[in-house]
């Protein structure tokens, strides 16, 4: 059931932007969510669960937020820029976003293991849920061939000294992007950093 699902995790998020993780209860989901316990115990079978697909589905948001920054029609310089804003922002207006990007898990956050745990659950978003989660180094490699793909198009990848030379931009650019959010520059700043670390035919 997507609906009742996505009204649990929406709950979930709203609980833990008010208390920490130790002080939602599930009870308490099911019923702003409208459901029964035993709809959000089928679900996600624990709570547990509940934050691995609760984590699981703000790092989607997160990467889709890359695609749209990376999918637009400007120039390269001006997307890669995008995607540097994304994450600032991204990560300042959602804590798991900055914890899953930073590794830095507060108290206040659930913190559940990035490997894969076992998995009984019939329910498809819920074993993927229960695969690995993300951790800072695999978003720096998610991005990054996702910027490299959008930028050289389906011959990244081929071997070629350019797309070499994509590669090592794009990843310092999305490194750049992660040192943003600990310390923003100044207005207008994130488009100067990148600009700095661009080959010059690319900017």
């Amino acid at each position: 059931m997507p609906a009742a699902r996505e009204s649990l995790l929406d709950a979930a998020y709203t609980a833990l932007a008010r208390r920490p993780w130790s002080a939602v209860r599930m009870v308490d989901v099911a019923a702003s969510a409208g459901v029964s316990r035993q709809t959000l115990y089928n679900e996600f079978g624990s709570k547990d669960g509940l934050a691995r697909a609760l984590v699981r589905r703000e790092a989607d948001g997160y990467l889709a937020g890359v695609e749209r920054a990376l999918g637009s029609s400007a120039e390269p310089g001006e997307r890669l820029t995008a995607t540097v804003e994304w994450t600032a922002v991204a990560a300042r207006d959602n804590a798991l976003v900055r914890a899953m990007l930073t590794g830095c898990w507060s108290e206040r956050l659930p913190t559940p293991v990035l490997t894969a745990v076992p998995s009984t659950s019939a329910v498809p978003a819920q074993r993927r849920a229960d695969g690995p989660l993300p951790a800072p180094r695999d978003f720096v490699r998610i991005v990054r061939d996702r910027a490299v793909t959008a930028l050289a198009g389906p011959a990244a990848g081929t071997g070629r000294a350019d797309t070499a030379e994509l590669l090592r931009s794009c990843e310092l650019v999305v490194r750049l992007a992660l040192s943003c959010v600990a310390a923003p520059p100044g207005e207008g700043g994130m488009a100067e950093l990148v600009r700095a670390v661009l080959p010059r035919q690319t900017v």
